[in-house]
């Protein structure tokens, strides 16, 4: 009977583990498809009013803000960084990526890790898509 309850008290341990990764890794999963949309939205507002919108990261605070102005913050854990052009760092925590009347950016790709997992959200200079990618 003890055996019993011991193996059940493992397997529920085992299960509880295996659970937190994976709300943790759904999280990051979520956290980078809302970025790839904030970045769709800014370019989509540059193209509707006809002049330049600003989409900015703050690597520091793990938070972004979009053409209309919320702060979005990150889950806490997840690290962030930001390759765009020389011109739109302004400091060392700080990236922009622009976008055009066109519909064409700066260009960039901003990264998303959680332990080992790893999110990269790509913007095209020439089009200003975005897409999300896993590595």
């Amino acid at each position: 009977m003890l055996a019993v309850i011991l193996l059940i008290g493992i397997a529920a341990a085992a299960a509880a583990v295996s659970v937190t990764q994976g709300l943790a890794s759904a999280r990051t999963r979520a956290a980078s498809v809302e970025l790839a949309a904030a970045l769709r939205a800014t370019r989509a507002q540059a193209i509707v009013k006809g002049k330049e919108q600003t989409f900015e990261l703050d690597t520091k605070a793990a938070s972004y803000q979009a053409a209309g102005g919320r702060e979005v913050a990150l889950p806490r854990g997840m690290r962030l960084s930001i390759t765009s052009a020389r011109e739109d760092q302004p400091d060392n925590h700080t990236g922009r990526i622009r976008f055009f009347p066109d519909g064409s950016s700066t260009g960039g790709h901003i990264t998303l890790q959680r332990g080992e997992r790893r999110w990269q959200v790509n913007v095209a200079w020439l089009t200003g898509a975005v897409s999300v990618v896993t590595s």
